[in-house]
């Protein structure tokens, strides 16, 4: 798509996805209560097992028929237990409703209810869920979970229902949740900013892109995260759960998909439960291809007036590949000792092939030269990880002590080279060829050990006191030379380095309630150190907090939470807490990355954490056909770490060698703005229209101010921007159309205005997503999924940077549209006894149960 093309599309997206983002807030700003023909039913979750109550379980109700071979269930409510395991969900009188409880870790609890006409209210009572789910025989239900789940601490996100990330991979299914944005490298920021990323609740070494969307069971997303959480998560913290079944026997997905440009993707996973014993395996493969462009014109200036410019285009190719595979054990030792390990191999491959052109112009506008850029880039990495999870409960219900080990390891390697020829407007070379080859290769090691103890001091008090460790060790080698006339060189871009990352912590949290007010106030105190060494120079760099019993204060992380029970199902909350992000190994890191010889970029061993206070007040409401959240927050970040660019100078371009960069390159580095404030009002929506139809609109405005000055540079800037997000699904569900039956549909789009930057300010940003999905065979076992991705391919990141000696406007694309077809195939035996010996009798072991 052309860049008029793309201006011209700009407000159709804006507009259309604004209009329906818009609009049910403010049709629907003031939710009606349950209407007279609905009644209310309330219970609480608990842990057969443990008594234990559980927190954040998925509540559905639906009504069904009972009509053998059809589809004959309708959602009619969705609902999430509190952190007392308590719910309130309401549906129709007069109708038979199947009330659905499931949650990570148990079976699915299925429970009838005859709703008469003369009463208003229904308790159920405790709900013990267990490990193998009880069922309905006589009931077919296979009703759709909903996009996401709402409290006013969290949002958990289904991944099976975002069915246009269907066969792609963790950056695809980010681009699908309201409040998250994705950038063109694949980096995900909450707020526009950086949250932190936890794969079932720990670090990972892992990047999203190495994760496959169909690898994920849900995505819960903490805005402002309390005391019990890492200090170091200022933008939040996203939490990947990855897919674990429980359910009794055997029971397996088998899938496999195709697209362009150059997709492939197939997996197979695996679950076999009897007794206390739980085995799950899975493996999966993901390929991707495609042509990326990207384009840059520049100004240079001389106090205050141009002296050059030019134009820059740029293709890149680029091949991804990655596989894994991940597998482990639960075993239950009695009624109160239970452990868990499992074990995952990833292994990536990238290949790129990039072409640049730039055209190069005096001030007048003729034009001087012309220049061609060819590069080429082989990358691979190996990852392991190894979790080792002990869990401890009580005869007293809700306490509970688990303890885990984390250890990821890895290794990477790779090799390139950049050839750089320029020209004069005659068409002849005006300098020799210039090639640079480097060979890089690279090793690195996790590790995180933690411990928590939940202790219910009375029906409304709870205590939590926990620690943690974690550890990070890196060591890796560049060689960069240059090859000029049959010449080799040893270039000063040549990196050997190796750090090492430590963070110790504790944290004690205690919770209340007087009346209808609820509150928690934690606090978690942090150690923490990095120690980086350039291994050639022996020169180091790095920080410790708090130093030398120095900056006491920068070790205490305070959280305060308050929440306040209007009415049945809706909740207000005010909460604060102080976070720490500290400075990353490439933000701090001294080598200079030459990929693009007009915009190189280079870390700041000078760096320091930035601290943020952090404030929201939330109000959530949930009513018979959808819920409302809406959002304010508050954000001081003193010492903010943020991009700075300027022009290379003389000194620094000598120090650089023959590398094969522009005189006129633009240095892009890390400083410690004074401070930046962010302000906003966030609302996210669910809606079902009838029982075919659900909307999921989300808007977030913010107003941002920075403060910051570089050599005496005032680089102060404000600014308002906003950000809207819609999904829209509709399901056919007609049981005499035996084709047209069980089709899904789904449209998402996203619109980002323009965000101020400390020198400028980055460009807006729109896509839209669609797919089509198709239950079919005996019980829904298989599903076939249509996607595009990016329809209108549009999807790109650009900004504009303006200082006294120079002004830039670019875009890059990361990725490029897509379309993929994938069938998934779900199989299960319940009967099926692996460790039962056989002696001559019936070895076919039972039938299947045509899982769906």
């Amino acid at each position: 798509m052309t860049r008029r093309t793309s201006e011209i599309l700009a407000p159709f997206y804006r507009y259309f996805i604004f209009l329906f983002a818009t609009l049910p807030f403010i049709s629907k700003a003031n939710a009606q209560a349950p209407a007279d023909d609905r009644i209310k039913i309330t219970g609480i979750v608990k842990d057969a097992k443990t008594g234990s109550v559980v927190a954040s379980a998925s509540i559905t109700a639906l009504t069904a028929v009972r009509r053998e071979g059809a589809d004959a269930d309708t959602l009619t409510n969705i609902s999430i237990t509190d952190p007392e395991g308590k719910f309130v969900i309401t549906a129709p009188r007069g109708i038979r409703t199947i009330i659905q409880i499931s949650a990570v870790g148990f079976g699915m609890e299925e429970m009838p209810v005859n709703i008469l006409t003369g009463i208003s209210a229904y308790e159920l009572g405790e709900i013990n869920l267990s490990t193998e789910a009880s069922s309905l025989a006589t009931v077919v239900v296979t009703a759709r979970k909903p996009l996401m789940t709402v409290g006013v601490d969290r949002r958990i996100f289904n991944a099976d229902a975002a069915i246009t990330s269907k066969g792609g991979n963790a950056v695809d299914l980010m681009r699908q949740i309201p409040s998250l944005s994705v950038d063109v490298n694949g980096s995900v920021s909450l707020r526009n900013n950086s949250p932190q990323i936890f794969v079932n609740g720990r670090p990972t070494i892992l990047s999203l892109e190495q994760i496959p969307s169909d690898d994920i069971d849900r995505v819960e997303v903490i805005t402002n995260p309390s005391a019990k959480y890492d200090a170091g998560s200022t933008g939040g913290i996203i939490n990947i759960i990855l897919k674990k079944n429980r359910k009794g026997g055997m029971n397996g997905v088998v899938t496999l998909g195709a697209g362009t440009p150059e997709l492939f993707n197939g997996g197979l996973s695996l679950n076999y439960r009897k007794n206390k014993v739980n085995l799950f395996a899975s493996g999966n493969y993901n390929q991707s291809g495609g042509i990326a462009k990207g384009e840059a014109y520049r100004e240079n200036k001389s106090n205050g007036q141009i002296t050059d410019f030019f134009n820059q285009q740029t293709e890149r190719e680029r091949m991804r590949k990655f596989s894994s595979v991940r597998f482990g054990i639960d075993y239950d030792i009695n009624d109160f000792n239970s452990v868990s390990i499992s074990q995952g191999f990833v292994k990536g491959a990238f290949e790129n092939d990039e072409v640049q052109r730039q055209q190069y112009f005096a001030a007048n506008g003729q034009p001087t030269q012309t220049g061609q850029r060819f590069s080429t880039d082989d990358f691979s990495f190996n990852r392991a990880n190894t979790q080792l999870n002990y869990r401890r409960t009580y005869t007293k219900p809700e306490k509970e002590w688990t303890a885990d080990v984390t250890f990821n390891t890895g290794t990477n390697g790779g090799n390139g080279d950049i050839r750089n020829l320029f020209y004069n407007m005659e068409g002849q070379l005006v300098s020799v060829p210039n090639t640079v080859i480097n060979d890089a290769t690279g090793n690195g090691t996790q590790v995180t050990v933690q411990t928590d103890y939940v202790n219910p001091l009375s029906e409304n008090s709870k205590l939590e006191f926990g620690a943690r460790s974690y550890h990070n060790y890196s060591k890796d080698k560049l060689d960069v030379f240059s090859l000029q006339s049959g010449n080799m060189n040893k270039l000063p871009l040549s990196n050997n380095y190796s750090f090492r990352e430590m963070v110790n912590a504790v944290y004690g949290n205690y919770s209340n309630k007087l009346g209808k007010l609820g509150y928690q106030a934690g606090l978690r105190i942090e150690q923490s150190s990095f120690t980086g060494e350039l291994i050639d120079s022996s020169r180091k760099f790095g920080y410790d907090y708090p130093s030398k019993g120095n900056n006491l204060l920068n070790a205490f992380f305070p959280s305060l939470y308050l929440t306040y029970s209007v009415k049945e199902g809706s909740d207000i909350q005010v909460n604060f807490s102080r976070r720490i992000r500290r400075p990353n190994f490439w933000q701090i890191n001294p080598y200079v990355d030459i990929t693009d010889p007009l915009n190189i970029r280079k870390g700041n061993p000078e760096l320091r954490p930035e601290f943020t206070n952090a404030f929201e007040l939330n109000y959530n409401r949930t009513y018979s056909t959808g819920n409302v959240l809406v959002s304010s927050y508050f954000a001081n970040n003193t010492e903010d770490i943020t991009m700075y660019s300027d022009t290379l100078s003389t000194q620094e371009y000598q120090a650089l060698g023959n590398a094969a960069i522009d005189p006129n390159a633009i240095l892009n580095t890390f400083i410690n703005a004074d401070r930046t404030n962010r302000m906003g009002l966030e609302l996210t929506w669910q809606q079902r229209i009838g029982n075919s139809f659900d909307i999921t609109p989300n808007f977030n405005a913010q107003y941002r101010d920075v403060k910051a000055n570089v050599k005496g540079i005032n680089l102060n800037n404000t600014g308002f921007n906003w950000s809207t997000k819609l999904m829209m699904n509709y399901k056919i569900k007609q049981p005499d159309a035996k084709f047209f039956n069980n089709f899904s549909f789904q449209l998402s789009g996203e619109y980002e205005s323009p965000r101020v930057m400390p020198q400028g300010k980055t460009k807006e940003q729109y896509y839209m997503d669609f797919a089509i999905r198709k239950d079919f065979l005996k019980n829904n076992a298989g599903t076939l999924t249509f996607n595009i991705n990016d329809v209108f391919n549009s999807r790109r990141f650009g900004s504009i940077t303006d200082t006294e000696n120079f002004y830039q406007d670019s875009y890059r694309r990361w990725n490029v549209r897509t379309v993929r077809l994938t069938f998934s195939y779900r199989f299960g035996r319940q009967d099926l006894d692996l460790f039962k010996k056989r002696d001559g009798g019936d070895r076919n072991g039972g039938g299947d149960t045509g899982e769906g």
